[in-house]
């Protein structure tokens, strides 16, 4: 088998990474709608849906590791002011229309559900306890992207939007960050390391393992995104790499998903400090797959993964107006859980319907934001400002 992207990719991306982002959002949707609503007591599947916050790790190594590979040779530019500006604005193009819309659709929720409330007499889900933060504070600090940089005490609107403004932090930063990487491949090694030291320095400090966000969500970012920066240092200075064999690369990601899957179903519960066993096969799947070769990249690189991978982002963003769904229904319209329904108690019933319904409609969901929203909305802002520093055909995380 040769090197050679499969037909489903398209030219000059690497397909296998592409693809592998169609995945986590999904873990991530099942993540928040097991710890507010229930987990499904199948041992398998719980564990591997508590630790679905830990997929954000793979988001960021995989940002960190992109960036580097799209704009290793054009470090020079990005570092003068006109560069600078003009790699931040090609990257808020892919990242703000459709958080700003998920925001303003959020407002429109709030808006909509409190009236309705108001109108039946019944306290509105935005008003009930432990409801999530809709303040006048968070919606500003969400709309200019500051909302995780330790500026809240709880997430806020759209609350899955704290890893964009990270991401828009670490694309301030990159630049540097990449400058520091450059040159002989033990600064690859070095930013690693560092990297590493301050994922595991978090997760010491933390009551919460890996779940950061809203406050010192950015170090964790940086954490991830350094790793990535040096993974893909040491990437671009392996040769000659496409002449190692098909069935090393196809060794490598296999025994690195067995690894994961070991350690999902024997450190535990999550939140603890044996997150970092789970973190580690992750990030060194980026690597794994970057070489585009192998049985796990070959699948990833069919059909299905690509459009997915395309829908990823927005799958992940456009979720929370999901799971302020099901509360509402639960709220408004589901029978009591000892209801019988076709034969059998709601509450057994809805048991597997509604987490298997909620990934569905996540999916869908995600599909249409990002053929009606995200992708016109690039596409028009690009053809508004510019190409410069927008490289085509290169996947991106987020």
């Amino acid at each position: 088998m040769t090197g050679k992207p499969a037909q489903h990719t398209k030219a000059g991306t690497i397909g296998a990474l592409a693809g592998a982002r169609a995945f986590p959002p999904l873990m991530v949707v099942m993540f928040h709608f097991s710890e507010g609503h229930h987990y499904s007591g199948w041992r398998p599947l719980d564990f591997l849906a508590t630790r679905g916050y830990l997929w954000v790790e793979f988001f960021f190594v995989l940002s960190g590791f992109i960036l580097t590979y799209a704009y290793w040779a054009r470090l020079r530019d990005l570092l003068k002011p006109g560069g600078y500006l003009a790699f931040l604005r090609a990257r808020l193009i892919r990242l703000y229309p459709l958080h700003l819309f998920m925001l303003l659709w959020l407002l429109a929720m709030v808006m909509v559900l409190r009236f309705l409330a108001a109108k039946g007499g019944y306290l509105s889900i935005f008003d009930a306890r432990y409801h999530q933060d809709v303040s006048a504070k968070g919606f500003w600090l969400s709309l200019v992207l500051v909302q995780a940089w330790n500026t809240m005490n709880t997430l806020t609107w759209n609350g899955v939007s704290w890893f964009v403004s990270v991401e828009f932090a670490l694309c301030l930063l990159f630049p540097p960050l990449l400058w520091l990487a450059e040159g002989k491949p033990w600064r690859g090694l070095a930013m690693m390391a560092a990297g590493l030291a301050g994922l595991v320095a978090l997760l010491l400090s933390s009551k919460h393992g890996l779940d950061i966000t809203f406050h010192n969500g950015v170090l964790r970012g940086c954490a991830d995104f350094s790793i990535g920066i040096g993974m893909a240092v040491l990437f671009r200075r392996i040769k000659p790499r496409d002449r190692l064999p098909e069935w090393l690369h196809s060794a490598l990601q296999l025994m690195l998903l067995a690894l994961l899957g070991y350690v999902v179903m024997h450190t535990g519960w999550s939140h603890t400090g044996m997150d970092i066993f789970t973190v580690l096969p992750l990030m060194a799947l980026v690597f794994a797959l970057a070489f585009d070769r192998g049985i796990v990249a070959r699948g990833l690189q069919m059909r299905l993964p690509q459009v997915l991978g395309e829908w990823s982002y927005a799958v992940y963003l456009g979720q929370t107006a999901w799971l302020l769904a099901i509360r509402f229904l639960e709220q408004r319209f589901y029978p009591a859980p000892d209801a019988m329904v076709l034969g059998l108690r709601f509450s057994t019933l809805i048991w597997w319907l509604e987490p298997l319904g909620l990934v569905t409609v996540c999916v869908l969901w995600g599909g249409l934001l990002a053929t009606c929203i995200e992708l016109p909305a690039a596409a028009a802002l690009r053809a508004w400002f510019g190409r410069r520093l927008d490289p085509r055909g290169i996947p991106t995380p987020s």
